[in-house]
């Protein structure tokens, strides 16, 4: 079990993480955490009704992680507009997508980011300084969602956007500054596919 999940019987997945993999994963989650910001629910109308109805951000963020995280619905590398007009309205249908899309998206993730800081907060460390974290089916999905967002935001920060540009990481030398980095999206490539393989029927 040491550095992937396992399936539980009856569903769910367990790992055993030791106190400094425990911290790494926490530190990473409040990070995203910060990097997404607050809830339309901390500055939002007492109306729940207006809430609902409220409009996000029409424009892309600046951030490269939050664009890796956000990214517009109907432009990108696999798109092409044929014609300025076109690329016009391919702009045009991102930002409205993005203005009724984007606080459901963000609200998602900060769900996600805190289902993984909460389950690590309760856990019972063993006397070797380690735990098992026991997740049901629900919290899996949950962590899977949150280790996914937590490698773009890394893979982002490395310059990550082909396949290619992995196997280039594998080559860097220890005295690369990016190195702590790289072994941290690497680390926690390994727990996301292995939490995939426990959720496969």
């Amino acid at each position: 079990m040491p550095g992937h999940f396992e399936p539980l019987p009856g569903g769910g997945a367990a790992v055993a993480l030791d106190e400094v993999e425990i911290s790494i994963i926490r530190s990473l989650a409040v990070q995203l955490l910060e990097l997404i910001g607050p809830g339309p629910a901390e500055n939002a109308p007492d109306d729940p009704l207006a809430e609902l109805f409220a409009e996000g951000p029409s424009e892309p963020p600046s951030d490269p992680v939050l664009r890796r995280l956000f990214p517009d619905a109907y432009s990108g590398p696999d798109v092409e507009a044929g014609s300025p007009e076109e690329a016009e309205e391919q702009r045009a249908h991102s930002a409205e997508f993005r203005r009724f899309t984007e606080n459901d998206l963000r609200a998602g993730k900060r769900e996600n980011a805190l289902a993984v800081i909460r389950s690590l907060d309760a856990l019972t460390m063993a006397g070797d300084g380690g735990a098992v974290l026991k997740l049901s089916p629900g919290e899996s999905e949950q962590w899977l969602r949150a280790l996914n967002d937590l490698r773009l935001a890394i893979g982002a920060r490395l310059d990550v956007v082909e396949e290619e540009d992995t196997d280039l990481l594998y080559r860097l030398p220890d005295e690369d500054p990016r190195k702590p980095m790289v072994m941290a999206y690497l680390w926690l490539g390994g727990l996301q596919e292995t939490l995939v393989e426990t959720l496969m029927p």
